[in-house]
């Protein structure tokens, strides 16, 4: 009896759906020339709470939760004394979601966190840098369904960074909104 593999929503609508749709809107002459995600980076700045060793961790036990893998706590490369920090302290925390967890946090992200924002119009569409990858700000961490408000100690925010293969930002935009990513008209 052969098992069932395992295959994320998204990447079976990437598949079927996307390819096709980007192959005919700009001509590709091979399918290996569509562009596709291929990492999901989410970076979380500490801010005022490096020092405190039990904040950390909470901020740490919370972007797990959110995007099912392990964060890598990000160090300092310099010292800056207006902002009180030294080379080497404790700045914030980052994970790097590939293959199968990216898809299923890019499905969570767009269908399930996206609409639980208050007065949700869509996600700005001029934030791409030039290179076909896409950078946004996410105010709250409540709006993931793995964080309950009551054990909540501060409302953090952080950054999620979407780097796909495109060439241009319009290539990248068409991909993320065949994907499902509500841009803002």
């Amino acid at each position: 009896m052969a098992e069932k593999v395992y295959k994320s929503r998204v990447k079976e609508q990437y598949e079927k759906e996307v390819v096709p749709y980007l192959v005919k809107k700009f001509s590709y002459k091979n399918r290996n020339e569509v562009p596709k995600l291929v990492k999901i980076v989410i970076n979380s700045g500490l801010g005022d709470i490096k020092d405190n060793a039990k904040s950390v961790q909470i901020a740490h036990d919370e972007l797990k939760a959110i995007s099912g893998q392990k964060p890598v706590i990000t160090k300092a490369r310099k010292s800056v004394a207006n902002f009180k920090v030294r080379e080497g302290m404790n700045v914030g925390l980052k994970v790097t979601l590939r293959k199968d967890r990216m898809y299923d946090f890019y499905d969570k992200f767009v269908s399930i966190a996206l609409p639980r924002v208050r007065d949700f119009r869509g996600v700005p569409a001029d934030s791409f840098d030039g290179r076909g990858n896409y950078a946004m700000g996410v105010k709250e961490q409540l709006i993931f369904p793995e964080i309950s408000y009551d054990q909540v100690e501060k409302i953090r925010g952080f950054d999620i960074c979407f780097v796909t293969t495109a060439k241009t930002d319009e290539e990248a935009r068409e991909l993320l909104a065949a994907m499902g990513m509500p841009f803002r008209k």
